[in-house]
């Protein structure tokens, strides 16, 4: 008798399928889940094999087992063996909006092709508000809806799980028709195989916070939801075992990138006169390649709210206070500095980065990292056949100008994972913005690949079709607290919005950004509600208002006006652009 489990951590989330058509999706052996702990077949006998269900947290084990102890994977059963075949990997902005894309374009009879969706995680993450959990000016539902949730109306599968390695069959030398062949396949950590037509790379990046001594145990990345979760749990423990005392809260924010200004600007009116926060920087300045408004308004902000700058600096090692006192008592530093009887304080050495300059020592209660970050690809384990995909030195794949892997025709790669140039030779910034954009000409091109039509190039120079496509960027917003930002639009040269005009147009630009028009609708309500109820209680509690408040507001709203103009403008010309390009590319 063979017994089959599949865990959690391997979890398949159907969408509109009924449970006879579920089993249809696996071998013998396999299991389906639907939510969380769903068991939907147990003990059913088939062939000389019996279907176990387990919804044990943990366990890997994507395989058949056989009575000799031998270990089989099994491999994943599309629903179609005629439609065309694509593999996702990485379910962030890249990924998940490729999926969506796929999913709205119209395609002729039987060339929709079939879209498994892979990650590691249940949520898909809106990384750019991860701040607002902190100030608590969002819901974890709002920034971070379950993928079963964005998907329950659409074909696409989902796979909860990880991605082991790849085994590509495109590469340079093989003569893969541009019909339904495997492409390749994608081995996932719980044993499953994932044959594929088409692949797409979204695998994105994780926090490097190896970089010093010290860094990776003691440090708080701030990059993924549970990042979020830690630190937030962090902040509350230290506000209760300060509560009522006279020593205040010490955090230190490592990077004055995006990042770490606004985890600077968020942490501070939060913690408010309990806290001292610190926010050291390599540079001699704060923001170096932002917009000058942007920069502006962040350290006005920062000053305002006391946060100690130390720039031109940057961190040598960081360790616990007691064994700093003990084992490097001769360094000659002030000892009264370190907190002697709290196990839990730690101490930042700096160096400086001018010559002359002493080094400096900072104890911390919570040291918040943001600095640098390294794509997952390198982390795969390698196949039979090294190095097949080109990877560069930071490990990104390298692609041509529509976004495929070099020597691999069937595979894309977007995002953290892609290092694609701009028409400079510069490399495109890993940001949210830049996958958003390469998510929907990656959709574009895989419909052009399937349907035997020209593949648009993201960044280049003018097409054969005279057309000159590439990142656009629309524009730099940042959080600086509670009802408080900066926006920079590119297409309004010099103006920034700043205060709770800034604030208000971020929020809206992200509201148009979020994956669904259900998602959306849901959390433009909330929000809607949330400013009324805010709104009122702020009318009843200042009942006055000076003139200045009064010519202030009225900038604002001029302001305002003028940015919802260009907003409007840039929405209807990229209306424009979606609707002509993928008409005029794929003209035969």
């Amino acid at each position: 008798m063979v017994y089959a489990t599949l865990p959690v951590s391997a979890t398949r989330t159907p969408f509109n399928r009924g449970s006879k058509q579920w089993g249809k999706l696996f071998l013998p052996g396999s299991v389906a889940k639907f939510g969380t702990t769903s068991l939907l077949f147990r003990g059913i006998r088939r062939s000389g094999l019996r279907i176990v269900v387990s919804g044990t947290v943990g366990r890997s084990e994507g395989v058949v087992e056989r009575p000799d102890g031998e270990r089989v994977p099994r491999s994943y059963v599309w629903p179609d063996k005629k439609k065309p075949r694509v593999c996702i990997v990485g379910g962030g902005f890249g990924g998940l909006y490729t999926a969506l894309r796929l999913e709205s374009l119209v395609w002729p009879d039987n060339k929709k092709p079939q879209v498994l969706l892979v990650d590691q995680s249940e949520r898909f993450v809106f990384k750019p508000m991860l701040y607002e959990l902190l100030s608590g000016e969002v819901d974890v539902w709002e920034i971070a809806p379950r993928f079963s949730d964005l998907l329950a109306n659409t074909s696409v599968q989902f796979f909860q799980d990880r991605v082991k390695l790849l085994n590509p069959l495109d590469y340079e030398g093989m003569n893969v028709p541009t019909g339904s062949s495997c492409g390749g396949t994608v081995h996932l950590e719980s044993g499953l195989l994932v044959e594929y037509d088409w692949l797409v790379l979204a695998l994105g990046a994780e926090a490097k916070v190896d970089i010093v001594p010290g860094a990776a145990e003691f440090a708080f990345p701030f990059s993924t939801l549970e990042d979020a979760y830690k630190v937030g749990e962090r902040l509350r423990t230290l506000e209760r075992k300060y509560f009522g005392k006279d020593s205040p809260i010490r955090v230190v924010v490592v990077g004055c990138g995006y990042s770490g200004v606004e985890l600077a600007a968020t942490v501070s009116e939060r913690l408010k006169d309990k806290g001292i926060v610190q926010a050291i920087n390599v540079d001699t300045t704060i923001l170096p390649t932002a917009p000058p408004g942007n920069r502006e308004a962040a350290l006005k902000v920062l000053s305002s709210r006391k946060v100690q700058l130390l720039l031109g600096y940057f961190v040598r090692s960081i360790t616990r206070a007691c064994q700093f006192r003990t084992s490097d008592n001769d360094v000659g530093i002030d000892h009264n500095l370190v907190g002697a009887h709290d196990p839990e304080r730690l101490v930042l050495e700096l160096q400086p980065v001018e010559r002359g300059v002493q080094s400096q020592f900072l104890e911390a209660d919570l040291v918040l990292w943001t600095v640098g970050s390294k794509p997952l690809l390198p982390q795969l384990e390698r196949g039979d056949r090294p190095h097949e995909i080109p990877l560069n030195v930071r490990g990104q794949a390298e692609t041509d100008e529509t976004l495929r892997v070099k020597g691999h025709p069937r595979i894309f790669a977007i995002g953290d994972s892609s290092a694609l140039r701009d028409s400079n030779g510069r490399l495109l910034p890993a940001t949210a913005q830049v996958a958003f954009q390469q998510a929907d000409f990656t959709g574009w091109n895989l419909w052009a690949a399937i349907n035997d039509r020209p593949l648009l190039p993201f960044s280049n120079v003018s097409n054969q079709f005279n057309l000159t496509i590439r990142f656009q960027n629309l524009g730099e917003m940042m959080t600086l607290g509670t009802n408080d930002g900066a926006i920079s639009p590119s297409f309004i040269e010099g103006l920034t919005l700043e205060g709770t005009i800034g604030h208000t147009a971020r929020k809206i630009a992200y509201l148009a950004r979020l994956p669904t028009d259900e998602h959306r609708f849901k959390v433009g309500v909330s929000w809607l509600t949330k400013s009324v109820v805010d709104s009122v209680a702020s009318l009843q509690s200042n009942t006055h208002m000076l003139p200045s408040d009064i010519e202030r507001n009225w900038k604002g709203l001029h302001q305002w006006k003028q940015w919802i103009l260009g907003l409007s403008f840039a929405s209807e010309e990229a209306g424009k652009i979606s609707e002509v390009v993928p008409r005029v590319a794929f003209k035969q």
